[in-house]
């Protein structure tokens, strides 16, 4: 199993990454994990855009979300013909959201484009992929995901402030791509996101293999970020790299 770091900036575009899209691959099988603002120019370096095979939507935030929209036109008036509805999962609301953002206007929404599925806490295949789903602890609703292929596991956090569901659906992964969205500091709004040292707080009481620190917001310096991770988990801690591919 393999993953590539399509975006990893937090929040919003940085000058050295877009927003979140994760290219999880196995057994020719590719399936991305969020598509957010920017994406989608960087992705094609990776992978052809008439060769994803699924999509899963952490949650409907414009950073994890949005450059759906002009996937839409990718697949829909591509010049060989429309290409065949793709499985797109997302929480409830994902389709709404998503029609509404491309155009407001149009009546027949997307359902032309994706094939829409609900998420929902449990587990679920997606071509070799196992996959388990967990609410996590974010003011919309919001999964991160856990999927298993090959003998290798990856847990993915979203977004999400502490969490003990995070901690179960990481027990024992061999990479936990973890969101570490807020410096250090008091006063920290609750159930939003994570400092650095929460990640590896998280990543500690799962016994995860490996920490992957990402969804670090350009205005945050990511290295201390990745730093302040490095204090509470003892395993290998590394930064999310936008363009790096790690082999899991």
């Amino acid at each position: 199993m393999r993953l590539t770091v399509v975006g990893c900036s937090g929040s919003y575009p940085g000058p050295a990454s877009p927003a979140s899209c994760y290219l999880v691959e196995h057994d020719g099988y590719r399936l991305l994990l969020d598509l957010g603002s920017g994406a989608l120019g960087p992705l094609q370096r990776h992978v052809g855009l008439t060769e994803i095979d699924g999509i899963v939507l952490s949650h409907l935030h414009a950073d994890h979300c949005l450059d759906v929209c002009p996937y839409v036109v990718f697949r829909r008036y591509h010049p060989d013909g429309v290409q065949p509805p793709l499985p797109l999962l997302g929480p409830t609301g994902t389709h709404a959201r998503l029609s509404a953002a491309y155009d407001p206007t149009e009546r027949a929404g997307l359902r032309d484009v994706f094939t829409f599925s609900a998420l929902a806490p449990g587990e679920r295949e997606l071509g070799p992929f196992r996959c388990r789903f967990e609410r996590m602890n974010h003011p919309v609703e919001t999964y991160g995901v856990r999927i298993e292929a090959g003998g290798a596991s990856l847990t993915y956090s979203a977004d999400t402030g502490t969490c003990d569901a995070l901690v179960r659906l990481a027990e024992g992964s061999g990479t936990l791509l973890c969101e570490a969205s807020f410096p250090p500091g008091p006063d920290l709004p609750p159930n939003l996101h994570l400092t650095g040292r929460e990640a590896g707080e998280h990543a500690a009481k799962a016994g995860v293999g490996r920490l992957l620190v990402t969804h670090v917001p350009p205005w945050t310096d990511a290295e201390q970020t990745s730093g302040e991770a490095a204090t509470s988990f003892d395993g290998p801690t590394e930064l999310a790299v936008a363009g790096k591919t790690y082999e899991l």
